[in-house]
């Protein structure tokens, strides 16, 4: 590569990083320490993790496959800080949909009578969906 191709490189990128709003870079570590606290009990204490929060049918397996789902999405939140518009861009598609679906699916739970905790979840899930979209919408914007 070239001298002029590698300015021209290296301000791409520098613009590309300074277009992401550091609100959204917060967000993003938000979101990968809210996963972590969830992840690890759920993956090393599902039981007794879940039985605090007042479940009563608990499978450890799909418990852990959910913590590492977590661990994935925040992992993926975590390593994405100082990367590109591009990258912001698709994470925000994966977080969209990944809400949204937990959304519908806690709604779901909910109406078959979970436990009270699973309202505080949903709400959890509600208000990262609404960041998520509302930062799709302002990085379409830019």
């Amino acid at each position: 590569m070239g001298i002029i191709e590698k300015k021209y490189k290296d301000k791409k990128n520098h613009y590309s990083m300074k277009s992401i709003p550091k609100s959204l870079r917060i967000w993003f570590l938000i979101h990968f320490i809210v996963d972590l606290l969830f992840a690890i009990p759920l993956i090393f204490f599902p039981i007794t993790f879940l039985s605090l929060l007042g479940f009563t049918i608990i499978d450890p397996i799909t418990a852990r496959l959910v913590g590492a789902a977590l661990i994935g999405i925040g992992g993926a939140s975590f390593f994405a800080y100082k990367k590109t518009k591009k990258t912001y861009d698709i994470l925000l598609t994966l977080k969209i949909i990944w809400s949204i679906s937990a959304i519908f699916t806690l709604a779901w739970a909910i109406i078959e009578g979970s436990p009270k905790i699973v309202w505080l979840i949903l709400i959890t899930f509600m208000l990262f969906s609404g960041v998520w979209i509302y930062y799709k919408l302002k990085l379409r914007k830019n």
